[in-house]
């Protein structure tokens, strides 16, 4: 399959990558010292005003799918070859990406390295690698959005990666179509329409055409898709389409206005900056451009890979890459595989409290509490559980994992759950919380959901103790441990058994 011819000349097409480039570097920067911020911001300009671009996982990972492919004799978009990458290249131990890198040590293949025991699936890890196969297919929003489920589905699954088909198909139609309602319409129309992520687009260009306010458009995409997580890809999408539609086509507004709706702030002012340098390169002022310069500034966390020095010849690279993949689409091979290797063994029990505050849980320093008698061995399909209310068959649920360590470690412990809970390990306790938001990251977890320790060789416990949710929604945890340093998960400290998972091929699922 040749690829589409673009109405652009070589001159205008390599100005729309550079010009994508160029916003997603100024939009990255801009926000990353902002990001996680939850309240409005109200910034005009860079602060504080840089002297490079600031390195940013949204550039980084796209640099590192191009190297790869421009290693290959015959370049091709593929999901396993991306996987690859992660764990070659790839030292990010964030959320989704680490989930992922534990999935592929552990064994298991894209798409199931995103979907299993995976709490991040919706998060923005993937929405902000969209550019690079938008210009690799520019003008041709469904082999962009091809390409990126090829590579969304290996860290993500379900609106984690309708967030990056969704960008994709806007950013590779941006290069021939740009009105802005039409260009969100392409994106739309390359997601399922029961999706959040489609929900809260409308929702947002409904609400802005009602009250257009950002500030008072920002509060209702909070109401009805907020999240404890910053980096909740739908919310934040709801921010990138309010910064697009508030700022008008002006560059800096528009940036400044994603951006100053919090949360997630570098991928949201660098996913717009994008899609704006592609639509009008010229609409980047130097104002914006002369602070970062054009060096090419990358993570340390990104190893063993050559890559430009600069934006423009990251350019020419993409130009270069984009003649020989020459429209190829994916060929995907999906694979299903079992996960029964990766079941986590715990006792589990109930009783009717362990204390008489309202919490029915002891206060801090508390003995370890005994299982009761009625207490039943079982296994949990990975580290991320989840108990409906009715399944509680008293106020406290108490858990005892096993840990199991081949040597020595500094390890960080986590224990991360919305409900009232209490942590022992090895018999002392050492966290709880009566309640508090879920962020299950080792590297940012809250501070009542961790404990660093050095631990010896052998075998460990964690016993949990999880006070009935009083609202019948249920309640999730997630349980980790991860190096102390790297925060990379141990990928084999908590599961049963280190058998090879069953392989074996089934239809596409797109």
């Amino acid at each position: 399959m040749a690829q589409k011819d673009v109405p652009l000349s070589d001159t205008q097409l390599r100005a729309r990558i550079r010009g994508c480039w160029i916003g997603k570097a100024v939009g990255g920067t801009l926000g990353q010292p902002w990001e996680g911020h939850r309240r409005p911001l109200n910034l005009t300009f860079y602060q504080p005003v840089p002297t490079e671009m600031i390195p940013n996982d949204d550039l980084d990972l796209q640099v590192v799918w191009a190297a790869v492919l421009d290693r290959m004799d015959t370049p091709r978009v593929d999901r396993h070859a991306l996987a690859q990458a992660w764990l070659d290249h790839v030292q990010f131990p964030w959320d989704e990406y680490g989930v992922a890198l534990r999935n592929l040590r552990n064994g298991l293949k894209a798409p199931q390295t995103g979907s299993f025991d995976n709490w991040f699936t919706q998060g923005m890890g993937a929405a902000i690698r969209s550019e690079i196969w938008a210009c690799l297919a520019a003008g041709d929003p469904k082999l962009a959005a091809a390409y990126a489920y090829e590579d969304a589905c290996v860290d993500h699954a379900d609106e984690g990666i309708h967030a990056e088909v969704f960008f994709a198909a806007i950013e590779s139609a941006a290069f021939i179509e740009h009105n802005r309602d039409r260009l969100i319409d392409i994106g739309l129309a390359a997601i399922p329409e029961t999706s959040l992520t489609y929900r809260a687009v409308i929702d947002t260009r409904q609400w802005w055409a009602q009250q257009p306010n950002w500030l008072a458009v920002r509060e209702r995409i909070l109401d009805r898709y907020g999240s404890d997580n910053f980096t909740d890809s739908v919310m934040n999408i709801g921010f990138i389409i309010l910064g697009w539609l508030a700022g008008d086509g002006d560059f800096g507004e528009s940036i400044c206005i994603a951006n100053n709706c919090g949360m997630d702030t570098d991928c949201t002012a660098a996913t717009l900056g994008a899609i704006l340098g592609i639509i009008d390169p010229d609409s980047i002022d130097a104002r914006w451009t002369d602070p970062i310069g054009d060096k090419l500034v990358l993570n340390k966390g990104i190893v063993g890979i050559d890559h430009p020095d600069t934006l423009d010849g990251f350019t020419d690279l993409i130009l270069d890459l984009r003649h020989r993949l020459d429209g190829r689409p994916p060929a995907p091979e999906d694979l299903t595989q079992s996960t029964e290797h990766l079941a986590i063994p715990v006792r589990m029990g109930f009783v009717p409290s362990l204390d008489d505050t309202e919490t029915r849980l002891p206060p801090a320093g508390a003995p370890e509490p005994t299982l009761p008698p009625s207490a039943v061995s079982t296994t949990l399909p990975g580290t991320y559980a989840r108990l409906l209310a009715h399944e509680f068959e008293d106020e406290v649920l108490l858990l005892r994992y096993t840990l199991t360590l081949e040597e020595p470690r500094d390890v960080r412990i986590m224990f991360n759950c919305p409900q009232a809970n209490r942590v022992w390990i090895d018999g002392v306790y050492r966290f709880g919380r009566d309640h508090g938001p879920m962020v299950p990251a080792p590297h940012r977890a809250p501070a009542d959901q961790f404990v660093n320790l050095s631990l010896g060789a052998g075998v460990h416990t964690l016993t949990a103790a999880v006070r009935r949710p009083s609202n019948g929604r249920g309640v999730q945890w997630v349980v980790g441990v991860v190096d102390q340093k790297t925060y990379q998960w141990l990928p084999d400290v908590l599961f049963q058994k280190k058998a090879e998972p069953a392989l074996s091929p089934i239809a596409s699922k797109r």
